[in-house]
């Protein structure tokens, strides 16, 4: 069992920037992908982000490229996402989400189903 607890949402000024950080407590947490989602008022889920167990590889979804940094510290437990330029549209509560390294693989980090763990999430209230 992983628990998962996203911090580091608020509200921030349209261009400004925050970093999330999803922090794990249960089994090592060294094993596990772990992807970022958001979902804004009244629609589905959506990727943001993920990171591969190592750290090695990381999957952006084109509309973060270039203002979105996903990073890990396995030794803390900790996935952090470093999100600049913020837009109003990215107003939504972000998640994060946590799978056996195994079950995470290629395009599998972008379905919300692949991911067995979800932290509550973190507010992110951007205004312009």
């Amino acid at each position: 069992q992983v628990q998962l607890v996203e911090s580091g949402g608020g509200l921030v000024q349209a261009g400004g920037s925050l970093r999330l950080s999803c922090a794990a407590s249960g089994r090592s947490f060294r094993s596990y992908g772990v992807g970022w989602f958001r979902q804004p008022p009244g629609q589905e889920r959506e990727f943001v982000v993920a990171i591969s167990a190592s750290g090695g590889s990381t999957y952006y979804a084109d509309f973060v490229k270039g203002r979105f940094t996903i990073s890990r510290d396995n030794a803390k437990n900790t996935v952090y996402l470093q999100m600049n330029s913020l837009k109003p549209e990215e107003t939504a509560v972000y998640y994060c989400g946590a799978s056996p390294a195994p079950s995470l693989y290629g395009r599998n980090y972008y379905f919300p189903a692949k991911y067995n763990y979800w932290g509550q999430g973190t507010q992110v209230t951007v205004f312009s």
